[in-house]
């Protein structure tokens, strides 16, 4: 249900009980091909006209979920793929209805649940502003008034009149983000959509994120990027199985996420988790001398292990152990295939361990996934998370980018070049 705002009830978004309840089909229900439709259809003529009873499947995607946020409050909701996050802010949307319990939104609601939503392919941009506009309840003349404003801030003037079946993934959340922001919301839902968009364009809306907060309004944010996560919210919802397991600091939310995702599909090739012969059992970070550390200086050596168990034969794996910055940029990474290591074939368990050079990251906050290609850089077939750990430096922060190291210098004094000795920037310089 969803009410008018109330300057005097600081409440923006009220939740009970709220629970989601989707009815799946029997095994053996879905049909794969043409060959198997048409068989099933065949059989159903056969029987009189019906298929074979099948009991029907369920799962609560979302169950007894309660809490309440204020006018102003920025909130990231967190968890692993089908923990129900994109389930609660399609209730909260109004794009599905709730089994049980009620959600109150109290204000304007504006909402960027998935990319293209709500856009008609053979529209041009132009055409599904106005169309997305409507959708979200603006009225025609707002987004007439607004028109040129959102084309400019979706940098599309070249392609407003093309059909959007044309664009690129960059280029819809650009323009839904653009009629969104327009919408000018008291409260906005965002579900993943600006981990789409280019870098330059993410920042753009980052800022104005940050523009919505120094006018109260409310934003609820789902995104695997801790980053988005810890610069825009100070609360975090945490579900696990559709439940909320934890609702408050944002610190403390990101470290049960980041424990949970420990040794889980990394998000972006979970869909292909069930059919990969090798699984990873294991991860040890640790120094030199094989003690368990979370912390490292800079320039230090890390030692990363890895155990995995093989369910069919797997002639020479590449494993890949990428660093990934905890803004998700991707700093580094070190190959088997890369660096000549031939992993034995092999099947049941299995172990392998790197010891990294001198660390020359900057000081900041560091996650481990651990990838492995069948031979060379070929099919994927395991991407997992395998923890995280801190780089540490008196001085080296992100303004000095991705890494440091010394470089050797030399002065011409106008007489003769002098070469001047390498100053290093060590733990502790």
């Amino acid at each position: 249900m969803r009410t008018s705002s109330d300057p005097a009830d600081s409440i923006a978004i009220e939740v009970r009980g709220l629970g989601k309840k989707y009815r799946l089909q029997g095994r053996g229900r879905r049909h794969d091909t043409v060959r198997d439709i048409l068989a099933s259809a065949f059989t159903a003529a056969f029987k009189g006209g019906r298929e074979p009873n099948r009991p029907a499947e369920s799962f609560w995607a979302l169950k007894d979920v309660s809490f309440q946020i204020r006018h102003g409050e920025n909130v990231g909701v967190l968890g692993l793929n089908g923990a129900g996050k994109s389930t609660l802010l399609k209730v909260l949307s109004r794009v599905t209805a709730p089994t049980t319990g009620q959600a109150r939104i109290h204000g304007r609601l504006g909402s960027l649940l998935e990319v293209g939503t709500g856009f008609h392919g053979e529209l041009t941009g132009r055409e599904n502003i106005f169309l997305y506009g409507a959708i979200l309840g603006m009225k025609k003349s707002e987004t007439e008034r607004k028109f040129e404003e959102i084309v400019a801030f979706a940098e599309l003037d070249e392609f407003i009149n093309m059909p959007v079946k044309r664009y690129s993934s960059g280029m819809y959340v650009r323009l839904a983000f653009a009629v969104a922001a327009h919408l000018e919301p008291d409260i906005l839902l965002l579900d993943e959509v600006l981990s789409v968009g280019d870098l330059p364009f993410q920042r753009k809306c980052m800022e104005f994120a940050r523009n919505l907060q120094k006018r109260r309004a409310t934003i609820i944010l789902v995104s695997h990027n801790m980053f988005s996560i810890k610069s825009m919210c100070d609360r975090v919802i945490y579900l696990r199985g559709g439940r909320v397991q934890f609702d408050g600091p944002t610190e403390k939310g990101v470290e049960l996420y980041e424990a949970d995702c420990r040794l889980s599909a990394v998000p972006w090739a979970s869909h292909e988790a069930a059919d990969w012969p090798i699984a990873i059992t294991d991860v040890r970070v640790m120094d030199e001398a094989h003690a368990p550390r979370a912390i490292f200086d800079h320039g230090e050596r890390m030692r990363v292990r890895v155990d995995y168990t093989t369910t069919r034969f797997v002639d020479a794996p590449n494993f890949v152990i990428s660093i990934m910055r905890s803004d998700g940029v991707a700093c580094c990474c070190y190959s088997t295939e890369l660096d000549g290591i031939v992993v034995t074939p092999s099947s049941g368990r299995g172990a392998i361990e790197l010891l990294t050079p001198p660390l020359a990251l900057i000081s900041e906050h560091y996650r481990i996934e651990i990838l492995v290609r069948e031979k060379g850089f070929q099919k994927l077939i395991c991407a997992q998370g395998g923890g995280s750990f801190h780089v540490r430096h008196p001085m080296l922060d992100t303004h000095f980018g991705v890494f440091h190291e010394p470089g050797a210098w030399e002065q011409e004094d106008g007489r003769r070049p002098a070469t001047l000795r390498t100053i290093a920037m060590g733990a502790g310089s």
